[in-house]
């Protein structure tokens, strides 16, 4: 598979993010988390999608505000999350949504609550990291994002491959 970065246009975000009303009519809240709940989360993320996705997670917890947000239903549940300045200022990622989940627009939620934050920040543009051909479509479709050339590995060109160290 064939894996690039993203660029994204922040500037041409409209004005304000208007949340997604099934997901709130369904009991599903987007938030940014306290830090007190790092561990379960850390956990959460670790468990269902990597520990190199759980590792970003606890960098972004370390950030003041936290530069990640998460999705739980009713009870408390958790379902998603999305993270940015994680792994380096200005990228966003990584994102995850359990299965039974992907396609309620809860991921295209997660990635607006994000870009809008990294917008009001003060970032003009945000860049998805190691993308790929299979999210390429969910990226374009949810923030216009576009392939940047020549970008992979990009900045993960020093990281240890999964399963060594």
């Amino acid at each position: 598979m064939r894996c690039f970065d993203m660029l994204v246009k922040l500037y041409e975000l409209p004005d304000f993010h208007v949340p997604e009303p099934k997901l709130s009519e369904v009991g599903i809240r987007i938030f940014r988390p306290m830090p007190s709940d790092k561990d379960r989360i850390a956990s959460f993320v670790g468990d269902n999608f990597s520990v190199v996705w759980k590792n970003e997670f606890e960098k972004a917890m370390t950030n003041t505000p936290v530069s990640c947000f998460i999705a739980a239903d009713s009870n408390g549940k958790l379902i998603g999350f999305s993270c940015y300045d994680a792994s380096y200022r200005n990228f966003f990622g990584p994102i995850g949504v359990l299965d039974e989940y992907r396609g309620k627009h809860i991921g295209q939620e997660l990635l607006r609550y994000a870009l809008y934050a990294m917008r009001e920040v003060g970032y003009g543009y945000a860049i998805i990291g190691w993308s790929g051909e299979i999210n390429e479509p969910f990226y374009r479709k949810g923030c216009g994002a576009v392939e940047i050339p020549g970008s992979f590995p990009g900045i993960y060109k020093n990281s240890l491959p999964e399963g060594e160290g």
